[in-house]
């Protein structure tokens, strides 16, 4: 079947669910009035939000960005200044054949980096180090402006990894004009990475800036699809936020930072030893989510994060389990788990220090876990109260709104989307809302995709079993003063 006829079909399938609900149904509202009231008034809300951050999105990326990129770069060029390129880059149980890829690709853009590069390696297998150094003294790439530091550790973490890493570029005193790229050891960078990042730096205000990412994902399928779209709904978030020269995180697969800053004992003691401390949990030491550490030191410290809408690296994607939903489940813990550590301290900063646009980004992200699962719980109570057939209503709606969706992402992405992008999109927002509400209560429990290191899993202390049920508790609790609140606005007279 061909992409036309997939699209189709998915629209016959929305025609159907509406043509099933019999007529005079939606003319009898006497008993949907509060469901609908319900439904329609956060509908505005999200919808309003999501037009917000599409207008912004189309604005940077097609007007704001390219004017601000020629100042950028004009003034780079009018001060002369050198702009070394430091590079830290972590690998830790990354296939031989991505790893050659990845360092081919690093090689070819410290090559082209005019004022010459230093490599940080931070590898934990032998293998990997014998690897790396074949591939140095094998490049086809004239490397004499480049140096190659391999840094062999134990297997204590990607954080500890970092701010070992991150010592030994200190020793080489990087200066204000230099920039220092953080890259894993499965992203691999565009060519032209110093020739637009360094540029960017000639606003003093700048600390860090990160780029467009794409997946590569070789077995087609559900996982390809999900991140695809997530990569393209990324890009538009991270446009919207640009506007305001504040992204929300500066992604560990590749951003580039202020050399000097990212040597600053300040900032590597936020990589290295990052924690929180929680009115219930304790103190929690952050095992994931440096990235958000990176973010929030140079936000608290009122440096602007800028985004490169039209610089794109590329990361080696693997399902974490054999099935799709496992693995996104997978995914999304780690990734929401960060962003909830995160949060919570970074709204306690004064909107006027890190942008009133940005605070309130940061409050969305924590209201809409909750928001998201108002809809379909309104729905379902509906559905068993009232009538069954609000819920092809609601299937064809969600359709419909979802595609729409799709449609704008991909014309800002400049691609056509198949099929399972919008029942993908539905599920991405509430299954990960659930998984929100699910880690806002275990801040505690961390865990890495391809390492073995983890915490708050398997306890045998009375202390963290009594956490373990005070976290279900909570969570239980407040799950059911949201569905009880929303079954007496079904039901109130």
């Amino acid at each position: 079947m061909t992409r036309a006829m997939t699209h189709i079909a998915y629209f016959s399938v929305i025609a159907l669910l509406f043509a099933a609900v019999p007529m005079g149904y939606l003319g009898d509202l006497q008993d949907m009035t509060k469901t609908l009231f319900i439904v329609g008034f956060l509908g505005i809300w999200r919808y309003t939000w999501a037009l917000t951050n599409f207008s912004r999105a189309f604005l940077y990326r097609f007007w704001a960005w390219p004017r601000r990129r020629k100042a950028y770069h004009k003034a780079f060029a009018d001060s002369g200044a050198p702009s070394h390129m430091y590079v830290m880059i972590t690998s830790y149980m990354v296939d031989p054949e991505v790893t050659l890829m990845v360092y081919r690709r690093l090689l070819a853009a410290c090559a082209n980096a005019r004022d010459g590069a230093t490599i940080v390696a931070s590898v934990v297998d032998g293998a990997d180090e014998r690897l790396i150094r074949q591939i140095y003294d094998s490049s086809r790439e004239d490397l004499s402006n480049t140096r190659l530091v391999i840094d062999r550790i134990k297997a204590n973490g990607k954080r500890d990894a970092m701010m070992k890493a991150l010592r030994i570029l200190a020793r080489f005193h990087p200066t204000r004009h230099d920039i220092m790229v953080f890259i894993d050891g499965d992203t691999a960078p565009p060519p032209d990475l110093w020739a637009q990042s360094a540029p960017i730096f000639s606003d003093p205000q700048v600390g860090a800036l990160t780029t467009d990412e794409a997946a590569l994902i070789d077995e087609a399928g559900l996982f390809r699809d999900w991140f695809d779209l997530r990569f393209h709904q990324r890009n538009v978030m991270m446009s919207s936020m640009g506007l305001s020269k504040r992204v929300l995180t500066l992604t560990g697969r590749l951003s580039v930072f202020r050399a000097s800053l990212a040597t600053d004992p300040g900032f590597i003691r936020g990589v290295g030893q990052d924690y929180l401390d929680h009115w219930r949990l304790g103190r929690v030491d952050f095992l994931t989510g440096d990235d958000k550490s990176t973010w929030y030191w140079l936000l608290t410290n009122g440096y602007q994060t800028i985004y490169l809408p039209d610089v794109q690296s590329e990361s080696v994607e693997t399902q974490p389990k054999p099935g799709f939903v496992d693995s996104a489940k997978t995914l999304m813990i780690r990734w929401f788990g960060n962003m909830m550590r995160t949060n919570g301290r970074a709204l306690r900063q004064s909107p006027r220090r890190i942008g009133y646009f940005t605070w309130w980004s940061i409050l969305d992200q924590k209201v809409s876990m909750w928001t998201t699962l108002v809809g379909p719980m309104s729905v379902l109570f509906t559905a068993i109260l009232h009538s069954a057939w609000v819920i092809p209503l609601y299937i064809g709606w969600v359709m419909l709104t979802r595609y729409v969706f799709c449609v704008v992402i991909a014309l800002f992405n400049g691609a056509w989307f198949p099929v399972t992008h919008p029942p993908v999109l539905y599920f991405g927002q509430v299954f990960g809302a659930m998984l929100k509400t699910y880690v806002f209560f275990r801040l505690d429990r961390q865990k890495w995709t391809r390492q073995a290191s983890s915490s708050g899993g398997a306890t045998t202390s009375l202390f963290d079993r009594v956490k373990q049920m005070e976290s279900v508790a909570h969570h239980v609790v407040a799950v059911s003063f949201l569905a009880l609140a929303i079954l007496f606005l079904n039901t109130v007279e």
